[in-house]
């Protein structure tokens, strides 16, 4: 389907829609009507121009996509407001953007917010990681990770307000910085790290790099953290950008191998992930020393940044492997069958992936950050429709 010169052309109109046939989960998995979200409503989203069907019996799913927004500059982190918009942090322009919830012809309208003084936009680092809190609708604030000249940094701030650090001193450098900010369940914050290319960080306790971090509103550690008067969630980690929660809130974590493996981690607090010990499965004398990933890709094949959760469903949004990776989930905690690949190749680099309010996913290419290659409506956002259940009715 990708060598086809028509659905190319499609592709490239912007704001058409296309189905990809996606031959999902042997044993099906119907996404039910998306269940209220306190952080916002939908979208007025036009449907795709062409409808997700079911096929070969209703064993398999189909995936609608649009390009719903154009013209960014490497957009990293998406959050949703209460009105159904989306704030979407530039990691090299240091610009929020809003991205609807008003729609024309093009798609939804993009407009910016405001631009971050103090973000140092080098190498892998800027303007990275949005969480919106969980009482927007009273107390106005957003949460958002960045780069400065010396360190990377966990902010809160009002929008059109100066940032208002609540952690700094995470490492820096040219990459390896981590950057995904998010609420968990338990409405905690929960920040990933990188080792900021010092692979020893990563099982240095007293480092917050090459970490999961669990933080109040105030950057404080949260009550029940595994280490005494300690950020640190879990540890061993070379450069997690992805995490979401499942149905039974459970952690997951997408995590970029060195040079073999990269990874899908299932996260529980106080455990060690390996790096720079292991890359993948511990092996010989490595083996139960360290937590195993779930998932192991070659890094060619993914290299995965955003993660989220619709339903039973974990999707991986891969930059040099320029596609997603999807996986059902168990009732347990585990991946049933074998990771299907989604978009391989057709629209270049991935970066962010969110569940959006509506029960859609909202996907943001990366082919503007020096290492793809854009074209002319780049970078854009897509939205993601899977077949049956009504997931991402507008």
């Amino acid at each position: 389907m990708t060598g086809h010169p028509s659905f190319r052309r499609l592709r490239r109109r912007g704001f058409a829609g296309v189905v990809v046939a996606a031959l999902l989960f042997a044993g099906g998995c119907a996404f039910g009507q998306p269940e209220p979200d306190a952080a916002g409503k939908p979208p007025n989203l036009p449907k795709p121009s062409a409808d997700p069907s079911k096929t070969s019996g209703g064993l398999d799913q189909s995936v609608a996509v649009s390009v719903i927004a154009k013209g960014l500059e490497v957009p990293w982190g998406i959050a949703f407001l209460p009105d159904g918009s989306a704030l979407v942090t530039e990691r090299d322009t240091a610009r929020i953007r809003k991205v609807g919830p008003e729609s024309d012809t093009n798609g939804l309208k993009v407009t910016t917010v405001q631009t971050l003084d103090g973000v140092d936009a080098q190498g892998e680092g800027g303007l990275l990681g949005i969480a919106v809190s969980p009482k927007y609708a009273s107390d106005k604030t957003i949460f958002v990770y960045y780069s400065t000249s010396e360190d990377n940094r966990v902010a809160k701030m009002t929008l059109g307000g100066q940032p208002q650090p609540i952690v700094t001193g995470i490492p820096l450098s040219g990459i390896h910085n981590g950057g995904r900010v998010e609420f968990g369940p338990d409405g905690f914050l929960y920040v990933t790290t990188g080792d900021a290319s010092e692979r020893g960080l990563a099982q240095d306790k007293n480092s917050l790099g090459g970490k999961i971090l669990r933080m109040t509103t105030d950057g404080k550690p949260a009550p029940g953290n595994p280490f005494p008067n300690s950020l640190v969630w879990s540890m061993g980690h070379r450069n997690v950008q992805g995490i979401a929660w499942d149905a039974g809130k459970r952690l997951w974590a997408t995590e970029f191998g060195q040079s073999t493996w990269d990874e899908i981690n299932l996260i529980k607090p106080g455990k060690n992930y390996g790096w720079p010990t292991v890359e993948g499965k511990a092996e010989g004398a490595n083996q139960g020393k360290f937590v195993d990933p779930l998932v192991t890709w070659p890094t060619s094949e993914s290299s995965c940044s955003g993660a989220a959760i619709i339903d039973r469903v974990l999707v991986a949004a891969c930059l040099r492997g320029e596609r997603l990776w999807a996986m059902e989930l168990t009732d347990s905690g585990t991946i049933l069958g074998a990771p299907r690949s989604l978009l391989q190749g057709e629209y270049g680099r991935l970066r962010a992936a969110v569940a959006a309010p509506d029960g859609s996913l909202w996907i943001s290419t990366s082919n503007k950050d020096g290492r793809g290659d854009p074209e002319p409506d780049d970078d854009r956002i897509l939205r993601l429709v899977f077949s049956d259940g009504g997931a991402g009715k507008s």
